[in-house]
């Protein structure tokens, strides 16, 4: 696709504007595309904003640390004995954890829009290991019925593989944040730059001191160094005399130094509406309160990551399960560590619903990722129970009322 398009944009295509390599249009093609600040915006020079680096990390390091399992749809117990487990839960080749793949494919998704691993079979067809794929190498193709198939550049040439055959992470629409984002990011590292130019060129007054009469270039100098030495250092606060009708003014922020500051926070929530983090997980916390940032934690979870996790479900299954297999089995992240905060409401409502007979205890355990146990599928109460009193002449006196 790639080729095609710059074929296209060169003039070769059918159908298209050729485009000479001077135009703005054609810088789309080199992924060098200018903002309106004038600042280039790439991956490496994006990680270099405190905020980008740490909506990526946050989303890669925590999608690569929460393990994957294999589940049976019927049983809910983890499939230990497939293949496919150990390459989503241990390790995806002798040289790479699976958690170490699933953290540079997200990275790939989030610098380059999509990241890419080859699934490596055993003779047999089943999945053996993952091996990552630079984006740079993978071309993603589609037949005349939609089925995609990709171009692989290899050291003897492109090889052509099968949609189950190269696992696919893709970011929102196959574009990744920070292309999306790059006006918001280029804002951003234009207001650092600014601020390094005037901490490094300019000038910073504290206050000023003004005399009735002017003073000779000798005894203002004198005065600063008096000044200085007496009020700096451990001395830093104590009160300050003036005479000869001296008087000293203090220089207050400006309205524009405010707006500065306040613009560059807004930097940082634009930058998190991008990556679909809340603020208070990127540490600007201005609006931050206890109440809020807890849960903003939840939003964390369901906003954030429940895509990218759905998104690699869906891929272990398409790459690493045959058609049969997928409708007894399926895989899922544990998130039991990200949802500690909400153990004691899940609990309550657990608690109320089989109180009120609409689950069971298997149901539960289906929703906690349990297997079923015996005698589990019982609607009964269990928090009360109800004993059948005999009476008559059959009944012995153990089991005759009062």
């Amino acid at each position: 696709m790639a080729f095609q398009k710059l074929k296209n944009a060169l003039g070769f295509g059918t159908e298209q504007k050729a485009l000479t390599l001077t135009d703005p249009d054609a810088l789309a093609l080199f992924g060098a595309v200018p903002t309106a600040s004038g600042v280039t915006v790439s991956p490496s020079n994006a990680m270099r904003v405190p905020a980008v680096a740490c909506a990526v990390g946050l989303i890669s390091e925590t999608i690569g640390a929460l393990p994957f399992k294999l589940y049976d749809r019927e049983t809910k117990e983890a499939q230990k004995d497939h293949p496919a487990y150990r390459l989503v839960h241990d390790e995806a080749n002798p040289w790479t954890t699976a958690a170490e793949l699933r953290e540079q494919l997200t990275l790939d998704a989030l610098f380059h829009g999509a990241g890419h691993a080859q699934v490596v079979p055993l003779s047999d067809g089943s999945p053996y290991e993952l091996h990552r794929l630079k984006p740079g190498k993978v071309q993603r193709f589609e037949e005349n019925d939609g089925e995609p198939y990709y171009m692989v550049s290899t050291d003897e040439g492109q090889v052509k593989l099968a949609y189950h055959q190269v696992l696919r992470i893709e970011a929102i629409g196959g574009l990744s944040p920070i292309a999306l984002g790059r006006e918001a990011i280029a804002l951003a590292i234009t207001f650092e730059q600014h601020i390094s130019r005037s901490l490094k060129n300019g000038t910073r007054l504290s206050g000023t001191v003004s005399w009735p009469n002017s003073l000779a270039e000798k005894t203002k100098e004198n005065f600063i160094k008096d000044w200085m030495f007496v009020h700096s250092g451990s001395n830093t606060g104590l009160p300050g005399f003036l005479d000869n009708g001296a008087t000293f003014t203090p220089m207050a922020m400006t309205l524009a130094d405010a707006e500065f500051a306040e613009n560059r926070l807004e930097q940082i929530r634009e930058i998190a509406r991008v990556f679909r983090v809340p603020p208070t997980m990127l540490f600007e916390l201005s609006r931050g309160t206890w109440s809020n940032t807890e849960e903003m934690a939840r939003q964390f979870m369901q906003i954030t990551l429940k895509p990218w996790l759905t998104d690699w479900a869906g891929a272990y299954a398409r790459c690493l399960l045959t058609p049969e297999e997928r409708r007894g089995a399926y895989f899922e992240a544990v998130t039991d560590d990200l949802l500690t905060t909400d153990t004691a409401a899940r609990a309550t409502a657990y608690g109320q619903y089989r109180s009120m007979g609409v689950l069971t205890a298997n149901d539960v355990r289906a929703g906690l990722n349990l297997p079923r146990k015996d005698g589990g599928d019982e609607l009964s109460n269990p928090y009360t129970t109800t004993t059948t009193i005999k009476t008559g002449p059959a009944a012995s006196k153990e089991e005759k009322p009062e």
